[in-house]
């Protein structure tokens, strides 16, 4: 196991507080807010495991940990995922854009400043965050992190044995609507985005980072691709690992409150 992997399961820094958003099990988010006063900005963060039940949010845990030490409150969102009742497309998404909601309504509660919120995802958390920023206008910026940002690639490629037939509920030929629904790739976003991706993640290809990049540029979207050479999968949430630096540094130029008036 390497330097990233074990993060799986090495146990988080408990969060402040496990706040419900909704009425099932799975729907509720895990605070953690720094330890100054005031108003904080805040980081919603969106695990991975392609979609799929046996993955939760517990390894996100670091990285939220980390960002909040610096400053940035975050929000470990938990939803609805493949295997569990109701998981799948479209409730995984609706769950991603019930605690979006429910974290503005409630932010002063809870000291987060709604002007200076982002989204950030990891691996199919990287597909839910984007997808959440061209849904959600409030949403000014979004991180995906080795994110399955293509998912008819994703298909064509046979990602985790076809995670994303599973998720969609069938191929593109069979559910069309639902690819066009959910893929980044189709998608208008305004939001401003960054692509973080380590060239030597071998569970999804740098590749779908460095043309998506492309892809948005040409469509004159605000996009940027931060390459990490020599990174794997998990290097990228991994405060201990030298990618950490990089992806710190994005998170707080994202959250910066003059960064709505720059180009990232």
């Amino acid at each position: 196991m390497t330097l990233g992997d074990d993060i799986l399961s090495l146990a988080a820094p408990s969060a402040d507080a496990r706040v419900a958003y909704g009425g099932d099990g799975n729907q509720f988010v895990d605070l953690r807010l720094p330890k100054a006063s005031g108003t904080h900005a805040l980081a919603i963060v969106i695990h991975g495991g392609y979609w799929r039940a046996k993955y939760d949010l517990g390894y996100m845990g670091h990285l939220c940990a980390g960002l909040t030490a610096k400053g940035v409150a975050t929000a470990n969102v938990e939803y609805r995922r493949v295997g569990n009742a109701g998981g799948g497309w479209p409730a995984t998404f609706a769950d991603i854009r019930a605690a979006y909601q429910f974290l503005m309504q409630n932010a002063r509660q809870h000291q987060l400043d709604a002007q200076r919120v982002i989204v950030m995802g990891h691996s199919a958390g990287g597909q839910l965050a984007l997808c959440l920023a061209a849904h959600e206008t409030g949403v000014k910026a979004a991180i995906s992190l080795a994110g399955v940002v293509d998912l008819q690639r994703a298909y064509e490629l046979h990602l985790s044995n076809d995670a994303v037939v599973e998720f969609l509920g069938g191929t593109p030929a069979e559910v069309a609507d639902h690819y066009g629904e959910a893929d980044p790739m189709r998608l208008t976003i305004g939001a401003r985005q960054w692509l973080v991706h380590g060239t030597a993640d071998d569970v999804v290809p740098f590749a779908l980072s460095k043309d998506y990049v492309s892809a948005k540029v040409k469509a004159k979207e605000n996009a940027r691709l931060v390459e990490i050479a020599g990174a794997g999968h998990f290097e990228v949430v991994d405060p201990r690992a030298g990618a950490w630096k990089e992806v710190e540094r994005v998170v707080m130029e994202a959250v910066a409150p003059t960064a709505g008036a720059t180009r990232p």
